[in-house]
């Protein structure tokens, strides 16, 4: 099953599964955001907007996702936001090159079949300088986690994957540098991230 149809299909539940048990994570996340300025801030993987009543109003913001079922059930959160909704794939963004201060992607590197082409073009997209949030799961270099890397190709087909080694990602995109790695959840399964493209 392609990610369009399963994300369709999971649209109408998906705030049921995570909202509420990723809540406290993804506000420390966005609190990295800054709350003065005027900035351009792509949200890469918007689902459903569980982000957007978090955010802070100073900013202007473009949030992508790869199914209209998902953006229908964002919009109505947008509220006084300065925000364009583009239905688009992480993995080949619709945009030019330095086109944001800030990238937010939570929930999304983890989905996509090719994580490194989603930051990879995370990094393209963004201004020198400019910064990446992220929040999601992901396994260490060093960590066996069996039962995760064997159920990964499974449920990769309906929802995530299991497997992603961040630092492996990183590694592939040579433009971006670590600033902070912190554990959010699940004993460091989830985790935040920031990151700087270089000038």
């Amino acid at each position: 099953m392609s990610l369009r149809i399963s994300y369709s299909l999971l649209a109408p539940f998906y705030d049921l599964a995570v909202a509420r048990a990723l809540d406290g994570a993804r506000r420390r996340s966005i609190a990295r955001l800054r709350q003065h300025g005027n900035l351009d801030v792509l949200i890469n993987g918007v689902g459903t907007g569980l982000d957007l009543p978090l955010l802070p109003p100073v900013h202007r913001y473009v949030g992508l996702d790869l199914t209209n079922a998902m953006l229908e059930r964002a919009r109505p959160r947008r509220g006084q936001l300065a925000l364009h909704f583009v239905q688009g794939d992480s993995q080949r963004l619709p945009f030019r090159s330095s086109s944001f201060d800030i990238a937010l992607l939570h929930l999304i590197l983890a989905i996509v079949p090719d994580p490194v082409a989603a930051l990879r073009e995370t990094a393209r997209v963004l201004k020198p300088g400019g910064r990446v949030l992220l929040l999601d799961k992901f396994l260490r270099a060093d960590q066996r986690a069996p039962l995760r890397r064997v159920l990964s190709p499974l449920v990769a087909r309906i929802a995530t994957r299991l497997d992603v080694v961040f630092e492996e990602v990183l590694a592939a995109v040579s433009e971006l540098d670590l600033l902070s790695d912190e554990p959010a959840l699940a004993h460091g399964w989830f985790r935040r991230i920031e990151l700087r493209k270089t000038a």
